[in-house]
């Protein structure tokens, strides 16, 4: 959550809105935000961190571990009609990167923003090449568009 906070001027720049869940209680995460975030990124978290103690949040998502009583961490993308447009499930050993999760979200609201007459192929970064769906292009997608390393 540091890193995302870290990057936040960004995300506020592309109109996101940062929701955090987990089964710890809101007094958890005023101890956590107060004794460890804080350390971690200037004023701490500046979004609001839901409680969720029964994992009804987490069951919708299908991240919440019955057996363990938590949620399993995950991030989602949700566009403005409520769609999830992207997910991604991690264990605790390995953190995410927080800016291939910028990057989808400019891919997302550009593909948005066109009505999905383009798509953003792997690797994609804003004013990069788009690929324009349809019949034309079927059997001839190597002919415009060579994959990043």
């Amino acid at each position: 959550m540091s890193a995302v906070a870290g990057k936040l001027d960004e995300f506020e720049k592309l109109g996101v809105k940062i929701l955090s869940v987990s089964t710890d209680s809101t007094f958890t995460h005023k101890i956590w935000d107060e004794v460890e975030l804080t350390k971690m990124t200037k004023n701490g978290i500046p979004w609001p961190m839901i409680a969720d103690a029964a994992g009804n949040l987490g069951k919708v998502y299908g991240v919440y571990d019955e057996n363990g009583g938590v949620d399993i961490r995950g991030r989602f993308l949700i566009d403005p009609d409520g769609v999830i447009q992207a997910m991604e499930v991690l264990t605790p050993p390995v953190g995410r990167k927080v800016t291939e999760s910028i990057r989808q979200i400019q891919a997302f609201q550009h593909v948005r923003e066109t009505k999905g007459a383009e798509a953003c192929p792997a690797g994609w970064e804003p004013g990069d090449k788009t690929l324009k769906p349809g019949p034309d292009l079927v059997g001839k997608v190597w002919e415009v568009w060579q994959p990043k390393e």
